[in-house]
């Protein structure tokens, strides 16, 4: 007997070496390697006057050494402790200013030395810049003087973070309003400390139901960690360094200056906290400060919103989404439901909007009643605001103009569409900044018309707009349009009088760049000429194509070949990459989305990377998911997922690029569970990639991307759809690869390391990589280099049947 149990224990460590692999980091394929490497485009920021642009060159990728620096993980949030901000942040590392049109270049002075710049912001009168560097160990303020392009710090400031911008201008461009980290605060928490007794959760019989999310509190030290690390002081600084305290500290969420620079409008988080909610839902105290730091209006307390109903327009009870009008001195503008908050409440009215304007001693105003629920207001230099609003059943949204200065105005209806329809979308007002520095609607000297920009969507691809609309007639003129062979998109209105535009401008060949573009005189003047980041690849060939799903649904993906394909080399290897959408409409969901016209950006999780390998690639692959009527997407959601995956294959073989016995499909986070489902109720495929998704929606059970029924509601849809219940099916070998500390709702790695341990014990052929601190996204180049060489791998033993190039 103990010799068996020797036996047995010696098979036990053998197939645990076999299965656990203890691998260093490996690279791709040097063409791969070369285009995943390659330099981002610079970010840029235009003055509202005009006159500069700011060009900011990004950070390529971290290392995975900077990814594993100290991460505290609390109330939905990732902070890094060493310096109270975000733990992970793309930052800048220079700034340049180029004035326009004439397109001199000054270098900024003074900066940083390794400078990490983020939260950059112009000045009101745009003659200064602030912006935030990230230390080892703190965060400072910095300012720009435009006229010298010199940058100094703001002394003796250190920000706090962790709840997003740190801090926002005054309407004087001399002040700034700060969240600052509490002096004298002391040392943090101990983490090693013995539990003084369990961790107790109850419900006293109401709903509360959450869908499921990460780093959520856990404990009473949690606890302890979350308010040591998210209190703040809110502070007044001025450009010369003179700073004041505003107010007692707290879990001060937002202090935003009114628009006349006379008040603050304070948002403190408090007890009782969730551990079930993110740090977005916990109980909030609305206070307005005078500029002393003197409370003026204790405006609201609002509660923890954990009964908020599932459905995805269904918002807590009561007062919400306090905010100052930017197109007045002071005045505070909420939103309040009339229907409970529960979209499946019968009501005329769904949400009001109230207004109140300093010194805040009368009675609130109601200004307007919907009868949808509410999402955003703009609001205008005149008497002129616009109100959106929308409903998810039928994803249907409309747009009213009101007149701010009348109690409970009259809505007019300005736009009645479905949200989906994109080849009817009007386009997106234009916002200009006023001279407090606040964004407000642009109107013509009348006030009669104001201008949109559209994205343009047509059968022949998007091809952007800009148009004049006039609010009373509601009849539009129309500017100008991209157009072939290039894709232009509109980036601000300089010159609402002249129809002067900067646009950014590309081709299938031709990298983005931007340009001055002086619509009525039909001139195009270059103002940057970034380089082709993938010059090495030589000319991408990208074709859209268009083809029918079984049922007639009308389906789109861009097609790419090798470069040097030729039509005689025959049908191709194929890796196909998809993410599925839910659609309430079959013409809706058959609309052709992006342009043929556009250039191929390629980022760290393309498919794009294989035509370097003798691949044909299609990218975006339609893959509509459609519920007419009283019927859910979702309740024919993988009849639906086959027949896209096989008309697109379909399509390629018609075309003769497309070799039918070997295509791997892939994606990413919904697109893995896709990729999942396809194995699983199909042949099509000859492998799988699927990185960091979800696999057994019995996870979620709260609702999971557009579907909002839960578990209980449609247990038969949550167990057709779950490729974990099916891995005795799935014999198709599948790549599984997740983030060990991903931070996306729902996409727990336990659902990948579940899903393994299902599919090996069915004897699927099947690998599964994690990869050390990264989240949802990858990050460190060292993670990357590596999920495209397993890839590589994957892809060419089990697609191509051929062993991988040496390394």
């Amino acid at each position: 007997m103990r010799k068996a149990y020797l036996l047995s224990g010696a098979l036990w460590l053998a197939s645990l070496a076999a299965h656990a692999q203890d691998l260093t980091y490996q690279t791709p394929p040097k063409a791969i390697a070369a285009l995943a490497s390659a330099a981002p485009t610079p970010r840029i920021s235009i003055a509202s006057n005009g006159q500069w642009m700011l060009l900011m060159d990004v950070q390529g990728m971290p290392s995975i050494a900077e990814l594993s620096q100290p991460e505290l993980r609390v109330a939905g949030l990732r902070l890094n402790p060493r310096t109270n901000g975000p733990s992970r942040i793309s930052y800048a590392t220079s700034l340049r200013l180029r004035r326009l049109p004439d397109g001199k270049e000054l270098v900024v002075q003074g900066l940083p030395a390794k400078a990490r710049i983020s939260e950059v912001t112009w000045s009101p009168d745009n003659t200064k810049i602030a912006f935030t560097h990230t230390t080892d160990n703190h965060i400072e303020l910095w300012t720009v003087d435009v006229a010298s392009a010199s940058a100094r710090l703001l002394p003796n400031l250190f920000l706090n973070a962790v709840f997003g911008n740190s801090y926002q201008w005054v309407s004087d461009s001399r002040t700034i309003i700060a969240r600052a980290i509490v002096g004298g605060r002391g040392e943090a928490p101990v983490t090693t400390a013995a539990p003084t007794g369990p961790v107790v959760q109850e419900n006293g019989g109401k709903k509360a139901a959450a869908r499921t999310y990460q780093d959520l509190l856990k404990s009473p030290l949690d606890e302890k960690l979350f308010e040591y690390y998210a209190s703040a002081q809110t502070v007044k600084v001025d450009v010369g360094g003179r700073m004041q305290p505003l107010g007692e500290p707290g879990l001060i969420q937002q202090a935003s200056p009114s628009p006349n620079g006379r008040y603050v409008l304070l948002k403190t988080m408090h007890r009782p906290y969730s551990y079930t909610l993110p740090a977005s839902s916990f109980p909030v105290k609305v206070d307005v400060l005078s500029m002393e730091g003197l409370i003026v209006k204790a405006v609201a307390d609002l509660p923890l919103a954990d009964n908020v109903p599932t459905s995805f327009d269904a918002v807590p009870n009561g007062p919400r989404e306090h905010a100052w009008r930017d197109d007045v001195p002071a005045t505070l503008y909420w939103v309040e439901a009339q229907d409970g908050g529960d979209p499946k409440t019968q009501a005329s009215v769904r949400d009001k909007i109230f207004t109140q304007i300093a010194p805040f001693d009368a009675p609130a105003t109601e200004l307007a009643a919907l009868p949808m629920r509410y999402r955003d207001v703009l609001w205008s230099n005149a008497n002129l605001a616009l109100v959106e609003g929308y409903r998810w059943a039928d994803r249907k949204e409309m747009t009213w103009t009101l007149n701010p200065t009348l109690s409970k105005a009259p809505l007019t209806v300005l736009f009645d569409r479905s949200s989906q329809d994109t080849y009817h979308d009007p386009g997106t007002p234009f916002v200009q900044r006023n001279a407090a520095g606040r964004y407000v609607l642009a109107t013509d000297a009348k006030s009669e018309n104001i201008f949109l920009i559209g994205n343009g969507a047509s059968p022949e691809g998007d091809r952007p707009f800009v148009d004049e609309l006039n609010l009373k007639t509601k009849q539009s003129t129309r500017w100008w349009r991209s157009e072939a062979p290039y894709y232009e998109v509109p980036f601000t209105i300089l010159d609402l009088n002249k129809q002067v535009l900067v646009t950014r401008r590309e081709s299938q060949q031709e990298s983005p760049n931007y340009f001055l573009r002086d619509v009525r005189h039909a001139k195009l003047t270059p103002i940057t000429s970034f380089p082709n980041p993938y010059a090495s690849i030589g000319n991408l060939r990208k074709q859209v194509l268009k083809y029918k799903r079984a049922d007639g649904v009308d389906l789109t993906a861009n097609l790419y070949l090798p470069p040097n394909y030729k039509k005689e080399d025959g049908p191709l290897p194929t890796l196909m990459e998809a993410y599925p959408v839910e659609f309430k409409d079959k013409q809706d969901a058959g609309q052709v989305k992006g342009s043929p016209y556009a250039f191929t950006r390629l980022s760290w999780g393309s498919p794009v990377f294989w035509v370097t390998q003798g691949y044909a690639v299609l990218q975006g692959t339609s893959i509509p998911i459609v519920g007419e009527g009283t019927k859910e997407p979702n309740d024919t959601y993988t009849e639906q997922l086959v027949a896209s995956a096989k008309a697109a294959i379909a399509e390629g073989q018609r075309l003769g690029v497309v070799d039918p016995k070997r295509v791997g499909v892939m994606g990413h986070s919904y697109g893995a569970f896709m990729t999942a489902n396809l194995l699983a109720h199909s042949d099509l495929f000859k492998a799988g990639i699927a990185r960091s998704g979800a696999y057994n929606r019995t996870l979620t059970p709260f609702g999971f991307q557009a579907e909002e029924r839960t578990y209980w509601e449609a247990p038969e849809v949550y167990n057709q759809m779950s490729p974990f219940n099916y891995a005795d099916k799935i014999k198709t070998p599948i790549l599984l690869i997740h983030g060990e500390a991903d931070n996306n709702s729902g996409t727990f790695p336990l659902q990948s390391e579940r899903f393994y341990n299902a599919l090996k014990g069915h004897g699927a052929t099947v690998r599964y990589v994690t990869l050390p601190f990264e989240a949802h996204s990858y990050a460190a180049k060292e993670s990357i280099m590596h999920m495209l060489w397993e890839m590589d791998t994957w892809l060419n033993k089990y697609v191509k049947g051929e062993p991988a190039p040496a390394n």
